[in-house]
């Protein structure tokens, strides 16, 4: 018996727990993938599963019903699969360890995956079951939403009939989600030759930081691990000859970085300000007064967006270390320093709404290159890419380059909505009250599913989840039920006349 299955209601939970028990992280898609199509196979119903491993499942609509407008149903299976250091869980191979904890469910040492796992219970639950009434309904599980969009880029829906779709990859209760930014991912290659040198290793570690998601909490401002790092670097580099050994921060473009770790080389050339501090017990004591300095400098910064940052440091011992040279490493600070961060303009036309962004996500030095991998986002196509080109010639002057994939277009506000008009109808009818109209700074997948469905009308939804994309993530189990009463309220309503 799962730790889910005394929930209400459990058809939800139910599938919810299976779910969580199949890896299913940004490309690791195969096993939830064959799961779904068994799922529909099992029960008769028709569905496609193509190349790419993207799902389509069509159940009928139930006598009654047959004139009622088709509803496309829509989420993606991966998830933003992260654990704690101290997680011994293999998530490639293994499921998750879900858990309770008062109204929420969380999962041990890792993401909980509710992002979009919860589309999925909800879907397989409508589909199962044979006492809900319903018009046809047409499910659309898109896999790597979380890398980039991929699938809902290849995805062939010319047999879809519906053209309202309800988008299940939403995290506010009460918040109708009605158009969202466009995006891309950008990788900065900067070529980092390395060599030997004898010297002092020492270890870096930017961690206590909260995280969070790059489109939903980057207007919160918290502290981007990888760009402490960079500052960091940039400020020991005037003050010590330096290489890079090692270098790992974030797991995701599109999650903000908690925690980056470093393996540095004091010596082997001639420092800025003088060869004393080049060498011995006195670069290692400018080496630590220089990380105090800056750690004190973004502890006071950060003390009330985000208070638990630090900066670790250790000097490890001496030896010949393979690394970069500390002119390398001097063009690697200047580039991580001119690099721009966090939110870039807010909207002219909605208070609050973040208008462009980017998050460095991934920082990484190996094989002789220093990666650092970005996911931009704008509202405005022109934005997005004039910060697109930004990162292009920040990269060509430190004598790197950059690559772009994953760019979606944004999705537009629909002015004309007879699905927004019903759903709003439905929500008033249940809990006397209005929902939150609202556009939102992370993407979706529908504006490109926007563009292979004619004249789509669409509306995002989901129940209360907090911290996705990180190991605190939680999904409210009342919010879960509330939404489960009103989407199955939602289908049974026909359209009035």
């Amino acid at each position: 018996m799962g730790v889910l299955s005394n929930l209400e209601p459990r058809s939800v939970f139910g599938y919810f727990e299976e779910i969580t028990r199949i890896p299913h992280g940004s490309g690791n898609v195969g096993q939830i993938s064959d799961y779904l199509a068994e799922f529909a196979r099992s029960r008769g119903l028709f569905y496609v599963q193509d190349e790419m491993k993207n799902v389509i499942i069509v159940k009928e609509a139930t006598p009654g019903y047959e004139k009622e407008p088709a509803v496309i149903l829509q989420g993606h299976m991966d998830m933003v699969a992260v654990k704690k250091p101290d997680c011994d869980i293999d998530m490639k191979t293994e499921g998750l360890k879900a858990a309770v904890r008062g109204d929420e469910i969380y999962a041990e040492g890792t993401s909980l995956g509710g992002d979009d796992g919860i589309a999925l219970a909800y879907a397989l639950a409508l589909l199962d079951s044979s006492t809900i009434r319903h018009p046809k309904l047409e499910v659309v599980i898109t896999v790597d939403e979380e890398v980039g969009m991929d699938g809902a880029r290849a995805i062939d829906l010319s047999m879809l009939t519906g053209n309202r779709m309800i988008n299940l990859d939403s995290e506010e209760e009460g918040i109708f989600l009605t158009s969202c930014a466009g995006g891309a991912r950008v990788k900065c290659t900067l070529p980092l030759e390395s060599g030997r040198r004898s010297g002092t290793a020492v270890t870096v570690t930017v961690g206590g930081l909260q995280g969070g998601h790059s489109g939903g909490e980057i207007h919160k401002e918290r502290g981007n691990s990888n760009a402490i790092f960079g500052r960091l670097l940039e400020e020991l580099t005037r003050q010590l000859p330096l290489g890079i050994c090692e270098v790992s921060g974030g797991l995701a473009d599109n999650a903000i970085p908690r925690q980056t770790r470093a393996v540095l080389v004091i010596g082997g050339g001639q420092a800025s300000d003088g060869p004393e501090k080049g060498s011995g017990e006195s670069a290692g004591e400018v080496f630590r007064e220089t990380v105090r300095k800056v750690e004190a400098a973004v502890a006071a910064e950060l003390s009330v967006k985000d208070p638990g940052v630090f900066i670790r440091a250790e000097v490890c011992g001496q030896g010949e270390y393979a690394c970069t040279s500390s002119e390398n490493t001097r063009r690697a600070a200047a580039f991580l320093c001119a690099l721009p961060g966090g939110v870039q303009a807010m909207s002219a036309d909605i208070p609050g709404l973040v208008e462009t962004s980017l998050n460095l996500g991934i920082l990484e030095y190996k094989e002789g290159s220093l990666l650092a991998e970005f996911s931009v986002r704008s509202s405005m196509e022109s934005a997005k890419h004039a910060l697109i080109g930004r990162l292009g010639a920040l990269a060509e002057l430190a004598g790197g380059e950059i690559a772009v994939s994953g760019d979606y277009p944004g999705w537009k506000y629909r002015r004309n909505s007879p699905l927004r008009d019903k759903m709003a109808a439905v929500y008033r009818e249940m809990y006397g009250s209005d929902p939150r109209v609202e556009a939102i700074h992370a993407g979706l997948e529908c504006g490109i599913l926007g563009s292979k469905i004619q004249d789509l009308d669409c509306v995002s939804i989901g129940p209360q989840m907090n911290a996705i994309h990180t190991t605190e993530e939680t999904l409210s189990i009342s919010s879960t039920r509330r939404v489960w009463e009103y989407l199955v309220k939602l289908l049974e309503e026909k359209d009035a006349g």
